[in-house]
C-alpha cells in the first residue's frame, strides 16, 4: 500500500514528521503554536522533497530539526531550548542553501524556479524569528508578534512562493508574472511596514489582496494536472478569505480602530491559513508538474585567471563565419573582418551610461590586475591593438580556440577565447573571458540582413551570458547586442549591454582594414 503514495510521502523524513505531531497531539494540549509546528514537521518537509532529492546529509538535518521543534514542548530549561531553537535554524539553513544551490545551477533564467528557490530562502527568515522567539530576543514587538512573524515567512513567503513557481510551470502570462512579483517581495514589504511605517503596511497589504484575488481568478481560467489545479484553488480561495482579515488589520493599524485584534487575527487568519492553505498547497506541490529546466550543456572553457599566450600565431576570430548563420546573406567585409581579423584596426569610444557610472569607476580599479574587462571611463576614442594566438584546445576544453588580446597602448583590456560550438539547430559563437577562479562565457547567436550583422546573447536556444564557478554555470541578466555594418570604407560597430534589461554601456567601434594587408 505504501508503495503507492507519493515518495515524499513515505521518505524517511515525512514519517518523522508524523510521528512527532502525533506525539504532540496525544501527549499535549492542542494549541496555537502547532500552527508553525505542523509546517516546521509536514509541510515544509513534504514540499521540499516534492521539489528535489534530498542527499543522505539533508534527511539527518532534516529529522534532527523536526526532533528539535518537539523536544522544545517538553523542556523549560533555558540551554536546551537555545540548542533545540538553534538546531532546526540549521535545518531552514539547509533548506535555503538547497534555493541557492538549485538557483547557481541555472542562474536568471525561468521564471517559475526562480520563485520556488526566493520560497526556499525564505524559510530561513522564518527560523531567525522563531529562534528570536525562543530565545527571548528583543526584536522591538511582543512576544506573540514574534511568534506570528515566523509563522508569516513559514506560510506566505515559503509556502506560498514556492506554490506560485509550481503555478508558473504551466502559465507565465503578463499579468501572472505582474501578480507574482508582488507576493514574492509581499512577505518583506508587509514586514517593513510593521516595522517602519502603518502606510506602506497598509499598501503592502492591498497590493497583496489584489495580487492573490487575481491570481485566483488566474488559475480558474487556466488548464492543469486535474489534482493539482484543485488543490492550488482551494489553497487560493483560502487565501481569498484569510488575506481579507489581514487587509482590515491593516486598515485597523491604520486608522486606530483595531477593527480585528490579534486574537481573532490567530483565531480565524491563522486556522484557515496552518489548516486548510497549508494541507492544500501540500497536496498540489505532490501533483505539481515536473520543471522542465535542464542543466546548461554548452562547452565551457576550463581556463581560468590570468594566463600567458601562447607564441602560436593565429588571423581570425572564426575559420568560417557563414557557419553561425548558413540561410542569412553575409556582407563580404562583415566576413573578411572575422575570417581576417589580424588584417584590422578597431578605434573605440566608450560610453557607460550616467546611473552605472559609479559602479564602473569601481570596477575600472578592480579589473586592471585582473587584466580584463579593463574600459576607460572616458569617452574619447582610442585606438585598441589586437592580437590573435592560438590557444591549447586540451587545457581549454572546446574546439579549436584562439585567444583575442586587445590593449589600449600597453594595458590590456580584454582576453577573450573565441570558439564556436553547435546544439541541435543552431551554431554559436562563444566567447570565454577567463576570470579569477571562474570563467564568464558570452554564447552569441548571429543573424543578418545582407547589410548589418547581429551577434546577441538574447536569443533562443544556448544564447546567454553565463558564469561558471566550479561545477556551477549561472546565466546572468546580462545582454548584449554587437552590430556590424559594411559602409564602404570601413566596418562600424556598436556593442550594446544591458543588465535586467536596462543599458548600462555602449561602444562605438570603426573598424578598418591595415593598409598593408
Amino acid at each position: 500500500m505504501l508503495g503507492r503514495l507519493p515518495k515524499p510521502l513515505t521518505s524517511p523524513v515525512t514519517m518523522v514528521g508524523l510521528v512527532c505531531m502525533s506525539l504532540l497531539l496525544v501527549l499535549r494540549d492542542a494549541t496555537f503554536f502547532y500552527y508553525l509546528t505542523v509546517a516546521q514537521l509536514l509541510y515544509i518537509p513534504i514540499v521540499v522533497q516534492a521539489i528535489t532529492p534530498l542527499h543522505t546529509v539533508h534527511k539527518g538535518l532534516f529529522i534532527a530539526g523536526q526532533l528539535a521543534v518537539t523536544a522544545l514542548f517538553f523542556t523549560s530549561n533555558p540551554v536546551l531550548i537555545s540548542i533545540y531553537a538553534i538546531t532546526y535554524l540549521i535545518t531552514t539553513v539547509m533548506i535555503a542553501s538547497i534555493g541557492v544551490r538549485r538557483f547557481l545551477q541555472r542562474g536568471f533564467t525561468n521564471i517559475a524556479e526562480i520563485l520556488i528557490d526566493i520560497g526556499l530562502l525564505y524559510i530561513a527568515i522564518g527560523g531567525c524569528w522563531f529562534v528570536a522567539y525562543h530565545l527571548q530576543m528583543d526584536t522591538g514587538f511582543s512576544p506573540i508578534i514574534t511568534w506570528l512573524t515566523a509563522i508569516h515567512f513559514h506560510y506566505s513567503a515559503c509556502l506560498l512562493c514556492i506554490t506560485l513557481g509550481f503555478i508558473g510551470r504551466i502559465t507565465q502570462t503578463t499579468g501572472f508574472l505582474w501578480s507574482s512579483a508582488v507576493l514574492a517581495i509581499g512577505p518583506l514589504a508587509v514586514a517593513l511596514g510593521i516595522t517602519v511605517s502603518v502606510w506602506i503596511e497598509l499598501i503592502a497589504v492591498t497590493a497583496y489582496v489584489v495580487a492573490i484575488f487575481y491570481m485566483t481568478w488566474h488559475l480558474l481560467s487556466r488548464q492543469a494536472p486535474r489534482l493539482f489545479r484543485v488543490s492550488t484553488l482551494m489553497a487560493f480561495f483560502t487565501l481569498c478569505l484569510t488575506i481579507c482579515w489581514s487587509f482590515l488589520y491593516a486598515s485597523g493599524r491604520f486608522s486606530g480602530s483595531h477593527a480585528v485584534s490579534i486574537p481573532q487575527m490567530i483565531a480565524i487568519h491563522g486556522t484557515l491559513n496552518a489548516i486548510l492553505f497549508g494541507i492544500t498547497v501540500t497536496i498540489a506541490s505532490i501533483f505539481a508538474p515536473p520543471s522542465t529546466q535542464r542543466a546548461h550543456q554548452f562547452p565551457r572553457s576550463a581556463i581560468r585567471g590570468q594566463f600567458q599566450p601562447s607564441d602560436k600565431p593565429h588571423h581570425a576570430l572564426v575559420d568560417d563565419f557563414t557557419e553561425l548563420a548558413p540561410h542569412a546573406p553575409i556582407p563580404r567585409e562583415v566576413q573578411r573582418f572575422y575570417e581576417h581579423t589580424a588584417d584590422y584596426t578597431l578605434q573605440a569610444s566608450v560610453k557607460w551610461s550616467i546611473w552605472f557610472r559609479p559602479f564602473a569607476a569601481v570596477f575600472f580599479i578592480m579589473s586592471k590586475g585582473m587584466q580584463q574587462l579593463h574600459l576607460p571611463l572616458s569617452r574619447q576614442t582610442v585606438t585598441m591593438n589586437g592580437t590573435i594566438t592560438r590557444v591549447d584546445a586540451l587545457a581549454d576544453g572546446r574546439h579549436q580556440p584562439r585567444l583575442w588580446q586587445r590593449k589600449i597602448d600597453d594595458t590590456i583590456v580584454f582576453s577573450a577565447i573565441y570558439a564556436v560550438h553547435y546544439d541541435d539547430h543552431q551554431c554559436y559563437m562563444n566567447i570565454a573571458l577567463p576570470l579569477p577562479k571562474s570563467v564568464m562565457h558570452g554564447i552569441l547567436a548571429v543573424t543578418s540582413n545582407g547589410q548589418t550583422v547581429q551577434l546577441t546573447s538574447d536569443a533562443p536556444g544556448d544564447a546567454g551570458t553565463y558564469l561558471t564557478i566550479g561545477t556551477y554555470t549561472c546565466q546572468l541578466p546580462l545582454h548584449e547586442y554587437f552590430t556590424v555594418t559594411d559602409i564602404g570604407t570601413h566596418l562600424e560597430a556598436v556593442h550594446r549591454m544591458t543588465i535586467f534589461r536596462i543599458p548600462f554601456l555602449t561602444i562605438d567601434y570603426t573598424i578598418s582594414r591595415n593598409k598593408t594587408s
